[in-house]
């Protein structure tokens, strides 16, 4: 009985090793197109001379490792035609300046030129209304169960404002990210809210506040109901494209992706505590 026993063992794994089978997916990769990620945010009480805009392009899907775009020309010219150059940190694809100007209300070009194309974009420095306060609510939440944070402000009166919310939260590794425009409280004091069911009593919160334009106020709004709210950043491979508002003057239908950006911020940090 026992030999049977390990006959028919034998037999059935015969059976599924034999119905194994190795099936290759062939994915048809579209052409890289450059990745231009140029936010240049200003934070509350710092000169905002330094700042970063990174190049890389996209690749496959199961590819592991970005490429970054090295040997670019990067700059900035403000309205009065100061340009402000953007030199890259060797074989990183970031490339920083040092000396740049950041005022609210200005315009500014970006110009960035690689591989025989040229890119522009045009955008409006937009400030922040300060953080006033924050609050934990440990009744929140659909269940009235859940520890949440409000960061308050003072939205100004004598604009239409717009924002981008960054949460980051110690018990996760992605990022929250959403937008808010002030039509239903213009004037008023108002709010950005944590989104995470999760928080518990040590758990830290980093959150910041982006004032930005109506242009980056739509975009943002396609972008994160496409990608999801919680995610590793705007620009972490949506499911989709979504041109931004920088174009490629040499070869319009060779557009890029990303957004250029200017935007003043204001950040703080809390700790869940017990109440």
């Amino acid at each position: 009985m026992k030999k049977a026993i390990l006959l028919i063992v034998f037999l059935i794994s015969i059976f599924f090793t034999s119905c194994e089978e190795v099936v290759d997916v062939d994915l048809d990769n579209a052409p890289p197109k450059l990745v231009i990620e140029a936010a240049i945010n200003w934070h509350k009480g710092t000169n905002g001379a330094q700042q970063t805009i990174k190049l890389t392009t996209t690749t496959g899907y199961f590819e592991n490792v970005i490429p970054t775009v090295s040997g670019a020309t990067v700059f900035i010219v403000n309205s009065t035609g100061q340009q402000f150059n953007f030199v890259e940190v060797p074989n990183t694809g970031r490339y920083v300046c040092t000396n740049f100007k950041p005022v609210i209300d200005e315009q500014y070009i970006l110009t960035v030129i690689s591989n025989g194309n040229t890119y522009t974009a045009n955008e409006t420095m937009k400030s922040i209304a300060p953080i006033t306060r924050l609050e934990q609510n440990d009744e929140g939440g659909f269940t009235g169960k859940d520890i949440e944070v409000r960061a308050f402000y003072n939205d100004p009166a004598d604009a239409n404002n717009y924002y981008l919310y960054k949460y980051e939260y110690s018990n996760k590794v992605t990022s929250n990210y959403y937008v808010d425009e002030d039509k239903f409280f213009q004037g008023n004091e108002f709010f950005s809210l944590s989104d995470d069911d999760e928080l518990k009593i040590g758990d830290k919160i980093s959150l910041t506040h982006y004032g930005i334009s109506k242009q980056y106020y739509n975009y943002m709004s396609i972008l994160v109901s496409i990608a999801g709210s919680n995610s590793g950043g705007p620009f972490q491979s949506p499911p989709a494209t979504v041109k931004g508002n920088i174009i490629n003057t040499t070869d319009k239908d060779n557009y890029p992706l990303g957004y250029f950006s200017l935007s003043e911020t204001d950040s703080r940090t809390y700790t869940i505590i017990a109440q």
